[in-house]
């Protein structure tokens, strides 16, 4: 295949905006659609005026006896009742979707087939281990287990990576030494020197006669790709699957993306974290000033776990065995550190991991919880631990961006400081740029490194991944790194609040409202 070329970054920005710009007025076209429709039963107002309190009813009934998210049932009663009609057909489009119930049952039986797999990592011992040095971790490791399959591990070379240029060149130095096969699943690939350069070691290691399998999101692949991205991959023989491509017909599932970022090597190194494939996460280009993020590396036999949660997505979106040969054959014989628990969340077995993984760290804290995100539109469960958590006299500290990647999460995330303020929790924003870091940490032992973040599509809309730590480096080095953020962060305080702008006010109150359905 003829080398196409490369784009500069104007062109690049321009293919962006055409491609928006035609999703756009598709979009207004369904609604066009809809109106159309509305006009034309005008002609039939008495019956619609009957049938629909009816259907509203019933939809009430089926909401509120509904096991979802008490903000979700919130925020479709709202909308149901301040769009008359629409409101009503919107909500049954979205509850008895198709393509939806279609996707459940691809995860359902592929977390049937992988479960077993899973199940032969698993050391009784380890989860004995953690439970007698921490009763609380073990009950964690309990619910990761039951509700995923995902086993406890003892810590084996696990390192934190507290900038982004750092975490890519240790990736550059572990892909060269790649001798079986590199997996790579990502939220966001944009081409340019991270990319680039990423490229021409796997196009020499494919040479090389090693496996090499690449998985995208589909929608962050239509907005950020040219359209013979993935053929002109395949044709150094890379294998690329793209998760939920953009389709033009309206569909509910489409709002499910692929959130994680995992990279395994050879089965003997993974990394994951809050780092896509984009030069501004090694601030080797600047977007919303300096750009913070946090990663971890882990080696070992809990890589394991990510090499199953890369070839259960895999598989999902394309046919495939449960290929156990990519498995480790050994035991490590690395030295042994704590324990690590990597595991994964998604949309489709209605259990929420890692909301309640943070919610564990948040209850079981004794001394301080510290946390970096860059999105917080939470529910108030979480709201309400937090806070009753700082009421407790634990020090609760929590790091947002100050420079926003999107104005209106950056707004709804304000509406939520005055609460936490008013129950004792400190609040920082960081001040050099973006943060885009994904990290609890409690009591100098308990720690977690990953993709979701704290709002609620990372909480109940889109495949997420993370790695659970307790008593490792990964621990230590995260409270250290939050301590040298602290640094360049500014504290908020009531005053500051008050002098938020008023039109970002009402924007974020307004967001905060139907923020569970974006």
């Amino acid at each position: 295949m003829k080398k196409r070329k490369k784009k500069t970054n104007q062109d690049h920005s321009h293919s962006i905006m055409l491609k928006l710009i035609i999703f756009g007025l598709l979009f207004l076209m369904q609604i066009t659609i809809f109106i159309l429709v509305g006009r034309y039963i005008r002609d039939y107002a008495g019956f619609v005026l009957t049938i629909i309190p009816i259907l509203e009813f019933f939809a009430f009934i089926y909401i509120f006896n509904d096991r979802s998210n008490p903000m979700y049932k919130l925020a479709w009663v709202f909308l149901i009742l301040s769009i008359p009609f629409f409101g009503i057909f919107i909500y049954l489009f979205a509850t008895f979707d198709r393509k939806q119930k279609e996707m459940i049952q691809r995860f359902s039986t592929l977390t049937n087939r992988y479960g077993p797999l899973y199940n032969k990592l698993a050391d009784e011992n380890v989860h004995r281990e953690l439970s007698q040095r921490d009763s609380l971790a073990g009950l964690t490791s309990s619910y990761l287990k039951n509700t995923g399959d995902f086993p406890v591990f003892e810590a084996q070379g696990v390192v934190y990576h507290n900038d982004g240029s750092v975490h890519f060149e240790d990736m550059l130095k572990e892909l060269k030494k790649a001798q079986h096969f590199i997996f790579m699943e990502y939220f966001i690939l944009v081409e340019g020197f991270m990319w680039d350069t990423i490229l021409e070691i796997l196009k020499e290691k494919v040479k090389q006669g090693i496996e090499v399998r690449l998985l995208l999101d589909g929608m962050q692949a239509f907005l950020n790709l040219p359209a013979e991205f993935k053929e002109e991959i395949e044709s150094y023989g890379i294998k690329v699957r793209l998760f939920i491509p953009m389709r033009l017909t309206p569909s509910v599932y489409q709002n499910h993306r692929d959130h994680r970022k995992i990279m395994v090597i050879d089965g003997e190194v993974a990394y994951t974290g809050g780092l896509n494939i984009a030069d501004e996460y090694i601030n080797e280009k600047e977007r919303f000033g300096y750009w913070k993020d946090t990663a971890v590396k882990i080696r070992g036999d809990a890589v394991d776990s990510f090499t199953l949660m890369f070839l259960e997505v895999w598989n999902v979106i394309g046919e495939g065995s449960m290929e156990e040969r990519y498995l480790r054959r050994e035991k490590s014989s690395l030295a042994k550190e704590g324990f690590v628990i990597p595991y994964y969340d998604m949309p489709y077995d209605g259990e929420d991991k890692g909301k309640k993984v943070y919610l564990d760290i948040i209850h079981q804290a004794r001394q301080y919880i510290h946390i970096m995100t860059p999105y917080f539109i939470i529910d108030y469960e979480i709201l309400y631990s937090l806070c009753y958590a700082a009421k407790s006299g634990i020090d609760v500290k929590i790091i947002l961006p100050h420079i926003p990647d999107k104005p209106w999460v950056f707004y709804t995330s304000r509406t939520f400081y005055s609460e936490l303020l008013d129950a004792g929790a400190q609040v920082y924003e960081y001040l050099p740029g973006f943060l885009h870091a994904k990290s609890f940490v409690s009591d100098g032992n308990k720690a977690v490194v990953g993709t979701i973040n704290m709002d609620y599509r990372s909480l109940y809309l889109q495949l997420e991944c993370g790695a659970y730590f307790y008593d490792t480096a990964v621990s230590r080095e995260l409270e250290a790194d939050f301590q040298e953020t602290l640094t360049l962060s500014q504290k908020i305080t009531p005053e500051i609040v008050e002098a938020f702008p008023f039109h970002q006010r009402v924007i974020g109150r307004l967001m905060r409202l139907i923020g569970p359905l974006l």
